[in-house]
């Protein structure tokens, strides 16, 4: 677990997540805690993280999601030297 953000709220807010139980509820509470552009952009970087890891090249990447090099770099850095939570989702995902 990251120390570097957790504080009561970012709790509460995982702990709202969590209660969540399907994807409706998803679309219900994300779209009053989110503006369109946030959720366009997490999952934006959500599908770049998974392309990346799918070895997917750079142009690929950003042709198909329209992410800029910035952001794909960022996800790729995340995926590399980050805390693997891209890997434990998408692991999990897979296994569906």
């Amino acid at each position: 677990m990251s120390k570097r953000i957790q504080t009561g709220a970012i709790d509460d807010l995982f702990d709202a997540i969590l209660s969540l139980q399907n994807k409706e509820e998803c679309y219900q509470f994300f779209e009053d805690i989110c503006t369109i552009n946030e959720l366009q952009a997490i999952s934006q970087r959500f599908e770049v993280a998974r392309m990346l890891r799918d070895h997917q090249t750079y142009l690929d990447i950003a042709e198909k999601t329209g992410a800029s090099t910035a952001t794909i770099s960022r996800v790729s850095r995340a995926l590399n030297y980050g805390f693997d939570g891209y890997d434990l989702v998408l692991s999990r995902l897979d296994k569906q």
